[in-house]
């Protein structure tokens, strides 16, 4: 066990930036000195500086992406702020920046040349400040398409369900937004345990500065073809953007976001109603076995799926289960948790999913999420009928109402806005658009009240037959910080 050791409200304050992107924090000194003397919770204080990191999108020649940014809300009286996302490299060239909260921006690229991101917004832009990639590649190898939401920079990641076998090519994408380098390592972990790397593939994997690096899956562990493997990412020096990104020949490809941290209860929301394929990856961390009851929540509550209600996860093992066409027409999402309520063992999981048949099929992931929190946001979603759809969970025993906000898309249109309650173990489904709107829109999900309420959406544009199709988790977009109090314990943020 760490030792506890008490930190000064200085040094909280210089941990916090390093984990939420918070440059500085201010707080009135009377305020602060008569809540601390009255004994008042710590206040919460917007964070005043939010910094983004993406993938590069594609090999492909013949991929479009297209970027999209938003920090929601309205604009503050006589705020300033900036916000912008700039090319990885050195040479970092503006692609997209902001102008004012609450109105998306977006910027198209082509090819292969179209960069990985870094990013930053300082100010009244910096609460909430939200962007996502989506890239459309119609044929090839790689087709299929491709979203997932830029994230933090971080030092630990774990990606359950991406794979070595014959036919797939996955990748773990590292970007450094750093002026130093970074240096990672990858261990996999397969249905036997550790999977045994080829010799100075997976450690000591230098990041240089301002740049970006993919790293094959199947190169590290060459001759190791297995189905399910679990990848585990972390930093001996500096931090990284780490994304997964798994292609499958002849089904499609998509990006595998990092899986929430190892917890007891995992949450997977958003599962299609038409998915003819649905597979969970789950893996425990831990020097125990976890034993998981599954359930299945959909809109009129949650069930357990017949000959697939459990799953034994061995300590340190990748461990599957097939669940098939789970939902059979109805969307869902799923529910992990202990069998035994008095025994949690900590897990991650992901699910592949995927829709249609032989030569049209398309695949997507979902990791399992956190709940959305105070406010979450994601911010490319189309006009088109039946383009976007929110997925919204409440586990068993905890109602949650929710309030879903659409911006101005990129072109036009007016907000709109719709409270939903959603009852504990269903899964509930809302398509909601600016009117009039043109171009990509932003989706902000408020907690008003209960909860917790986990959140996805579902990105769907056919293409030639194909259901092409991409899910994005929200989680929490931290857009306040907690300013504790100078006299408060605060030793926990060291264990």
């Amino acid at each position: 066990m760490k030792q506890r050791v008490p930190l000064t409200l200085a040094a909280v304050t210089a941990a916090l930036a390093a984990v939420t992107g918070l440059a500085t924090l201010t707080a009135p000194a009377a305020d602060g000195a008569a809540a601390a003397a009255e004994g008042k919770p710590a206040a919460r204080m917007p964070v005043e500086r939010s910094l983004l990191v993406c993938p590069a999108p594609s090999t492909s020649d013949i991929a479009e992406t297209l970027y999209t940014a938003i920090t929601p809300g309205a604009a503050a009286a006589g705020g300033k702020g900036t916000a912008r996302l700039l090319g990885a490299t050195k040479e970092a060239k503006p692609v997209l920046e902001l102008k004012e909260p609450g109105k998306p921006v977006g910027a198209k690229a082509t090819g292969a040349e179209a960069p990985a991101l870094t990013g930053v917004a300082d100010g009244f832009l910096a609460p909430g400040w939200s962007a996502q990639q989506t890239t459309m590649v119609s044929v090839g190898r790689t087709r299929g398409l491709l979203g997932v939401g830029c994230t933090a920079p971080g030092t630990d990641f774990w990606f359950p369900g991406v794979s070595t076998a014959k036919g797939r090519e996955d990748y773990v994408h590292l970007t450094n937004p750093d002026d130093t380098a970074a240096v990672v390592d990858i261990k996999l972990f397969g249905p036997d345990g550790a999977v045994k790397a080829e010799a100075g593939t997976s450690e000591n994997i230098r990041i240089d500065p301002k740049s970006t690096k993919g790293i094959s899956l199947a190169s590290l562990a060459p001759g190791a073809q297995l189905a399910d493997v679990t990848a585990h990412v972390t930093t001996r020096a500096g931090r990284v953007g780490a994304t997964a990104q798994a292609g499958e020949e002849g089904v499609g490809s998509d990006w595998l976001p990092a899986s929430v941290d190892p917890a007891g209860t995992l949450v997977l929301p958003g599962i299609p109603a038409d998915a003819t394929s649905v597979r969970l990856v789950a893996f425990a961390p831990g020097e125990e076995d976890a034993d998981l009851k599954v359930k299945l929540a959909g809109p009129s509550g949650s069930i357990s799926p017949a000959g697939s209600e459990q799953l034994h996860v061995k300590a340190g093992m990748t461990a599957s289960l097939d669940l098939k066409d789970v939902t059979r027409g109805e969307p869902g999402s799923l529910v992990l948790s202990p069998a035994d309520g008095k025994k949690p063992v900590p897990v991650v999981a992901a699910l592949r999913v995927v829709r249609g048949s032989g030569t049209k099929q398309e695949t997507g992931f979902i990791p399992a999420a956190t709940p959305v929190g105070a406010r979450a946001t994601v911010a490319d979603n189309r006009p088109e009928d039946k383009a976007t759809l929110l997925s919204l969970t409440a586990p068993a025993g905890a109602d949650a109402k929710v309030k879903v906000t659409a911006s101005p898309g990129t072109d036009g249109g007016e907000p709109a806005s719709q409270e939903v309650t959603v009852k504990g173990g269903t899964t509930q489904t809302l398509t909601l658009a600016p009117a009039g709107g043109k171009g990509a829109y932003a989706l902000t999900v408020e907690t008003l009240s209960g909860g917790p309420v986990h959140v996805s959406r579902t990105l769907s544009i056919p293409r030639d037959g194909i259901p092409m199709f991409t899910i994005q988790t929200l989680t929490d977009d931290h857009s306040t910080v907690s300013v504790p109090k100078a006299s408060q314990d605060l030793s926990v943020l060291t264990q």
